[in-house]
């Protein structure tokens, strides 16, 4: 069982859910607004969330074995532990389960077009896998973009449908809050897979991928990133100057737990050379994510 949690990347998909249940309990309930989704309903979108974001972390896995074999021999599970028939089957009976839970719900809110936004994520997930992932940028791009879809999916549902003449400007500007998380959630996760594309560099080189460090070097690769760390940490501190220079709470914990933080990043990764320095700043950005999604509890406060 221990096997299949690692495999489905259990701890990635908890904070999908955790921030989804942010989204709604601790953004959009704080302003006392009607919501399309009652408690079952949300559930069920989380559900289908996390199938299909479990589907698409098994079929990475499966098409990562060769360069895993070099990257990280002791997290290989696909062809050790697990066979990849069973792995296989796992990704098509979650996919199916997840979808199936997408469609039913956008029925049941009378959005049935809604569905197709699951096949969609799912499509794009096995694309990833087999052959984006392999290209300059592109699938660093497509990952981070699911990345803020797993945000954005819960505003489409849930805040989209409930929308009137009369409470469209209020509605819009909620949404728009969402919209800068996921926006947020893009850039990190963006920077986060080509420092993970650099740390990887020698499986990816074996599997003949076309990654950016591969094709540019691994210093030019560093320094892009580097340049790529002031995108984010300049749009938190325009989003801090701009929207909460009047709540002092909210300001202070921006500055000490997300701009701090990635200035760290940003001075660490000038100099990043080894591997070791890689897997830091990975996490370095894990945190800086996980401070991010944290500041949506501020909400009930700010507001109210």
């Amino acid at each position: 069982m221990s096997n299949i949690l690692n495999l489905i990347r259990w701890k990635n998909l908890l904070l999908i859910a955790f921030v989804q249940i942010l989204i709604k309990y601790a953004l959009f309930e704080s302003f006392n607004i009607h919501l399309a989704l009652n408690t079952f309903q949300f559930t069920l979108l989380v559900m289908a969330t996390i199938f299909i974001a479990a589907a698409g972390n098994i079929i990475n896995d499966i098409y990562d074995v060769e360069t895993d074999l070099v990257n990280r021999l002791d997290k290989v599970i696909v062809g050790k532990t697990i066979s990849e028939k069973t792995a296989l089957n796992l990704f098509i009976s979650l996919n199916v389960i997840g979808v199936g839970l997408g469609f039913y719900l956008s029925n049941t809110i009378g959005r049935s077009g809604f569905s197709v936004i699951f096949v969609i994520i799912s499509a794009l997930l096995y694309m990833y896998a087999s052959y984006l992932k392999q290209t300059l940028l592109i699938g660093n791009v497509v990952v981070s973009i699911l990345v803020a879809l797993s945000i954005l999916i819960v505003p489409f549902f849930d805040l989209l449908p409930t929308i009137t003449p009369t409470n469209k400007e209020l509605y819009l500007s909620i949404f728009n809050i969402a919209l800068n998380y996921a926006v947020f959630a893009f850039m990190l996760n963006l920077l986060r897979e080509i420092i993970k594309d650099i740390e990887d560099i020698n499986g990816d080189y074996k599997a003949q991928m076309k990654t950016l460090p591969i094709l540019i070097g691994r210093d030019r690769a560093t320094m892009f990133a580097f340049a790529l760390s002031f995108v984010p940490l300049l749009a938190v501190v325009n989003y801090i100057a701009m929207q909460l220079y009047n709540i002092m709470l909210a300001v202070i914990y921006f500055l000490l737990l997300v701009v701090g933080p990635m200035i760290y990043f940003t001075v660490k990764i000038f100099s990043a050379e080894q591997k070791k320095e890689y897997q830091h700043l990975s996490n370095v950005l894990k945190v800086i994510m996980l401070f991010g999604v944290l500041s949506l509890l501020l909400y009930p406060f700010v507001i109210n």
